[in-house]
């Protein structure tokens, strides 16, 4: 993708004040306008999150939320913010550090 990172952050930003002004002009609870603004703000930081890499090999610490991902939480009884009693979490975070590591520095 050759997009350069600031016009695709200035569409983050556009997609962001697109869902503020739905929003705040909201008329029911499933407004349409609301949810296209939602997946426009999905949509653009997508693409935001990946020319950045591409052009300077940085990640963003945000993710974009699923309604799956939810479900997938409710399916299985567990959440995770709470974590397991008997779970040892230090090698979790120990990868997850180093996956972060490499991709910063490209690796």
């Amino acid at each position: 993708m050759s997009i350069d990172p600031r016009v695709a952050l200035q569409a983050l930003v556009t997609a962001l004040e697109e869902h503020l002004a739905a929003s705040a002009s909201r008329r029911r609870e499933d407004d349409p306008a609301v949810e296209a603004a939602y997946l426009a703000i999905a949509d653009a930081f997508e693409v935001y999150e990946e020319v950045l890499y591409d052009a300077h090999g940085e990640v963003t610490p945000l993710e974009i939320y699923d309604d799956a991902d939810d479900d997938d939480e409710s399916d299985s009884g567990e959440s995770d913010d709470e974590p397991d009693a008997d779970a040892d979490t230090s090698d979790d975070n120990a990868s997850d550090d180093n996956t972060t590591d490499r991709a910063r520095s490209g690796n």
